[in-house]
């Protein structure tokens, strides 16, 4: 019996610092729609919005940060499910 590994399934999201440092879009070119999105901020100031019910292909979602001068060691992390229920994570640094 052969067993097949399953396909990889790539980060859905881009990154556009356009508008940087402070804000940021998160832009969802995947072909499905994700939900229970949410994204956290690890390290100095605040993020905001924190989290949104869906995003679409082609949508976007701005993210703002707030409060001390970003250290080099701020993260956010990406959370989001896939129609299959699946839970994926994603971080990224700025």
């Amino acid at each position: 019996m052969t067993v097949t590994a399953p396909t990889a399934y790539s980060v859905p999201f881009r990154l556009d610092r356009s508008r940087g440092p402070r804000i940021v879009r998160l832009v969802n070119e995947g072909s499905e729609t994700v939900s229970s999105l949410r994204v956290t901020l690890l390290g100095s100031g605040l993020l905001v919005p924190v989290s949104t019910g869906t995003l679409a292909p082609g949508q976007s979602l701005a993210l703002s940060v707030i409060g001390p001068e970003l250290a080099a060691s701020s993260i956010a992390v990406v959370r989001w499910f896939r129609p299959s229920r699946e839970e994926y994570l994603w971080r990224f640094s700025f």
